[in-house]
């Protein structure tokens, strides 16, 4: 059985997730992101293809490299706002929305590389729109999912001051 707390935490996380996804925030989020999955596609498979095809062996691999990251994180974002989505249209319940495969980790930061190689302009501004995207998904994740609200991230102020009440006296 669940604590109160718990089902606490389950209720203002339901009642944030039910609002957002009905939000003109969510609608807009939801359009960028798979627009930008739709023109990651479409540069990967021509321009981009063509692109990688004329760069030097380090240089591609350099390519391969960022555009594997590029589409890992693309995937993460598209999964996250379909699984909203699917709250929105009554397919998931928010408790399922809430697990953990669907939640973004903290982005991976690139590693410095002893050689720096320019990517093509066009994949360096998407991958920099996807990690935007990234970011802001990820600061919304947590907004809605970490029960931030006072007294439900462990015990809040009124309770503390009661245990110091218990421990110490009316003092």
């Amino acid at each position: 059985m669940e604590s109160p707390t718990a089902v606490s935490k389950m209720s203002v996380i339901d009642s944030r997730v039910s609002s957002f996804v009905r939000s003109e925030v969510f609608s807009h989020t939801f359009r960028d992101g798979m627009a930008l999955v739709e023109r990651t596609a479409n540069y990967l498979d021509g321009e981009g293809r063509e692109a990688s095809r004329q760069l030097a062996r380090h240089a591609a691999l350099a390519y391969a490299n960022a555009s594997m990251r590029l589409t890992t994180h693309l995937m993460q974002s598209a999964s996250w706002l379909l699984a909203l989505r699917a709250v929105r249209d009554g397919d998931m319940a928010v408790e399922e929305a809430a697990d953990p495969k669907y939640r973004l980790a903290p982005r991976e930061r690139r590693a410095p590389s002893m050689v720096e190689v320019p990517l093509p302009n066009d994949l360096a501004d998407i991958i920099n729109a996807a990690e935007q995207l990234y970011d802001r998904i990820r600061r919304l994740d947590g907004e809605l999912f970490n029960a931030g609200a006072p007294g439900l991230d462990g015990p809040d102020i009124a309770s503390q001051l009661r245990s110091l009440r218990e421990a110490f006296g009316d003092a």
